[in-house]
């Protein structure tokens, strides 16, 4: 019996699927999947408008084939544009942004489904689109030509998963101002009289690329400053991007790492400049994200992004600062050096960085701005490891980190920032229950934090958490007067202002505190932890701006849904506007975390100035029924 033909044929592919299904499922599952069916049923409209038809749509995918590949990308323009209207009416976080991906390709085809390649190529460049985003494959761009009113930005060649070869990949770009722009494209051969060319020019070529790869960077798309999510300041903006770890050793991430966040913290202290703190540019770390994004998430001009590679007792370092707006580098980079000469290279970077700025330093501002290091790199890599563990805030993280302090402080009694980690081991023991005595724990870390102060006055960082802990043991004045310190010392150090604005609400300053979590948010304003939406709650709480309160007590809970202290303020503040079913609602998820929750135990540990204010709040937790 002769096995039965495989049917071929060539065929535009249109893949799509929704950016963050799985958060939007595990938000609203009910409301995704109302919005997502209608979404499919226009999606499906404007393919068969374009003569196309709907192979598949599992999950939040939608597989579709076209006789023409000019249709099947006019169809995918229509369908970005509808849906882009029906978002505008969705806030940020409920909006439901389809990417899309074009191929033409040979497919298989069986039955009413098609197979193969070029399906396959299809759905791997839509992973390349962005939310709201098209991306076509080489031989889908070279068929369109200058058929459509379109813009295209070549994105290179790409290795995508389980195809042999790279694939040229190019975004579309809608906007009518972009039509018949071909960005980034360099030469691209598609005809054989080209290679021809090619070949006869290959030694002018040749040198052509070398200028190009030593001397000439490639273009950057300029970013937009209408599309800035916070307007610029009058002074320069620069978010620092973790730097990239191209050693074989992922070891080797610490070393990155490090070396991104002590550049954020030696620019944090320079009075002229805005800079973004370290949670909101590692929001970026592995991501193949592009400059112009970036500086409109954060809202900055500049960005500095590199990269890091470790051979042996050798490094590599290269650094670019790049102006967003205009789409060019200021500088760019490349060190070459022993291991031992990073701490020089982190001080040559950042200075480097200043210089483009026109910011100029005396002597004692610069040795301020980098603070007083070690020269033992040993010392520097388990300080990098104790730091990431603190990071973690568990009980596990905090014994090894213990551990790590002690050899740091061991190793080089001299090293400020070791004193200043421990200081923080302690405090989290007392947060955590781990240390027998919290009170104890928290005058230890006191007297750590003084230390690291005596050996390095500029360590802001240290006086930004003494401000809490003399808050914690009642020494108002000393708090204020530590948290000014800070703020004085790294006028750009996000946690600075947090940490104050608690220190403040605390003493009897709430009012005082709302610009400066306000600050905190802005310099901080993709990755904040959950405690500057506590103390921006708190302020505004203690301030009467209950509603404000509420939403940033919300938006906590959003991110992190079991943090009792979301449920606390919003029992508080809902008896206060005499909502009080709601805040017995709220009183329940706070018992619901915590079953042996006790009012009286819980309010005792808040240290205010003014007592009536736990007298107040006691009175607040009784009317919502939580026990005491």
């Amino acid at each position: 019996m002769t096995p039965e033909k495989v049917k071929r044929k060539l065929t535009a592919i249109l893949s799509a699927d929704v950016k963050g299904y799985s958060r939007l499922m595990g938000a609203d599952e009910v409301g995704t999947i109302r919005i997502l069916q209608t979404y499919r049923g226009v999606i499906s409209d404007l393919i068969q408008k374009k003569g196309g038809r709907v192979v598949d749509s599992p999950g939040d995918n939608v597989l579709a084939e076209f006789a023409s590949v000019v249709d099947a990308l006019e169809s995918a323009v229509e369908i970005q544009r509808e849906l882009k209207v029906r978002n505008a009416d969705r806030s940020e976080s409920r909006r439901m942004e389809f990417r899309i991906g074009i191929n033409l390709g040979d497919v298989v085809e069986e039955a009413e489904r098609i197979y193969g390649d070029g399906v396959n190529i299809a759905a791997r460049i839509e992973g390349l689109a962005e939310g709201g985003g098209i991306c076509i494959s080489g031989p889908a761009f070279d068929h369109i030509g200058k058929r459509l009113p379109l813009g295209y930005e070549f994105m290179g060649e790409q290795e995508v998963k389980n195809i042999e070869k790279p694939v040229r990949v190019y975004r579309v770009l809608m906007e009518p101002e972009q039509a018949g722009r071909v960005i980034g494209e360099k030469g691209t051969k598609r005809t054989q009289w080209r290679w021809a060319v090619a070949a006869a020019v290959v030694l002018v070529a040749g040198a052509l690329a070398l200028w190009n790869f030593y001397f000439r960077l490639p273009p950057i798309e300029p970013a937009s400053k209408e599309k800035m999510a916070f307007p610029l300041p009058d002074k320069p903006s620069i978010a620092v991007l973790p730097f990239a770890n191209l050693s074989d050793d992922p070891k080797q991430e610490l070393l990155c790492d490090g070396l991104t966040e002590d550049l954020i913290t030696a620019l944090s202290k320079v009075p002229g400049l805005l800079v973004i703190a370290r949670n909101s540019t590692f929001t970026y770390k592995g991501k193949p994200v592009k400059v112009q994004q970036v500086a409109e998430d954060l809202g900055v001009r500049y960005v500095l992004e590199g990269s890091v590679q470790r051979s042996g007792d050798r490094v590599r370092i290269t650094a670019q600062l790049i102006d967003a707006l205009k789409g060019y580098h200021v500088w760019s980079e490349r060190y070459d050096k022993e291991m031992k000469e990073i701490f020089a290279l982190q001080d040559k970077i950042a200075l480097e960085t200043l210089k483009a700025f026109d910011i100029k330093l005396s002597r004692g501002e610069g040795g301020r701005i980098h603070g007083k290091g070690t020269d033992n790199l040993e010392v520097y890599l388990k300080f990098l490891q104790a730091r990431e563990l603190c990071l973690q805030f568990n009980r596990e993280s905090i014994v090894q980190a213990r551990q790590l302090t002690e050899d740091v402080i061991r190793m080089d009694p001299k090293y400020p920032i070791g004193y200043h980690t421990l200081a923080i081991v302690n405090s989290q023991e007392a947060m955590l229950g781990i240390s027998k005595s919290p009170r104890e724990s928290v005058m230890k870390a006191i007297e750590l934090e003084q230390k690291a102060i005596s050996l390095d006055d500029s360590c802001a960082s240290a006086y930004a958490s003494l401000g809490m802990l003399y808050v914690q043991i009642r020494e108002y004045d000393k708090g204020i007067a530590a948290g000014e310190r800070a703020i004085e010392i790294a006028p750009n150090l996000a946690d600075a202002y947090a940490y104050f604005a608690q220190v403040l609400n605390f003493s009897g300053g709430a009012e005082e505190a709302i610009p400066l979590i306000e600050k905190a948010f802005r310099l901080n304003p993709v990755g904040p932890s959950s405690y500057y939406y506590m103390n921006a709650a708190h302020s505004y709480g203690l301030t009467g701006r209950y509603e404000d309160g509420m939403r940033m007590a919300k938006e906590m809970l959003a991110r992190w849904p079991n943090l009792i202290y979301g449920y606390t303020q919003l029992t508080s503040f809902y008896i206060a506007l005499g909502r009080e079913d709601e805040a017995r609602a709220a009183a329940q998820e706070v018992l619901r975390i915590d079953p042996k929750f006790s009012a009286q135990r819980y309010v005792r540990m808040l240290p205010y100035k003014d007592p009536t204010l736990n007298v107040r709040l006691l009175e607040r937790y009784r009317k919502a029924g939580l026990p005491e």
